[in-house]
């Protein structure tokens, strides 16, 4: 099994960003596009990336959702994450063991994850549409910077 970008390592990244705004439940494009920020948040005016940049960024949304995907059913299957319904469709919400787990994490990279989850959801979050700031990065060429706000309706 790949350790990098397995289903388990995006379920992890999920966690921290469902732990982070807990009690309140995000649904799957939600977290594709914090996923990506919380990767990326340099590009978004945040701090320091925690992934370095490569030239095919944009590209990976369409694997990240798949993976997700899985990395949630890992969450589900193991009582961190529970799935419901909606009028909107289907959320996702971090169980009260989620943050727990989340919090016993003990490594440099997990303290980087936890902070930049936070960043994601406390202060890019509110203030982007998530369906408008999703099409601007998956038609953008790679070098070039995304918006930092978008309008919401």
């Amino acid at each position: 099994m790949n350790p990098l970008n397995s289903p388990l390592e995006v379920g992890v990244r999920a966690l921290a960003l469902l732990a982070e705004s807990h009690p309140e439940p995000m649904d799957l494009t939600q977290l594709v596009l914090l996923d990506y920020a919380l990767l990326h948040s340099a590009e978004f005016d945040g701090p320091q990336s925690l992934h370095p940049d490569l030239p095919a960024r944009p590209g990976e949304l369409g694997m990240k959702r798949r993976l997700l995907e899985q990395g949630l059913l890992v969450l589900v299957r193991a009582g961190l994450a529970g799935i419901e319904a909606h009028h909107d469709g289907l959320k996702y919400r971090a169980t009260e063991r989620g943050p727990a787990f989340i919090d016993i994490l003990e490594a440099p990279y997990a303290d980087r994850l936890r902070d930049r989850a936070e960043w994601a959801v406390h202060e890019y979050a509110p203030r982007v549409d998530v369906d408008a700031a999703t099409r601007a990065l998956i038609s953008r060429p790679a070098e070039t910077p995304l918006p930092t706000e978008a309008s919401r309706d």
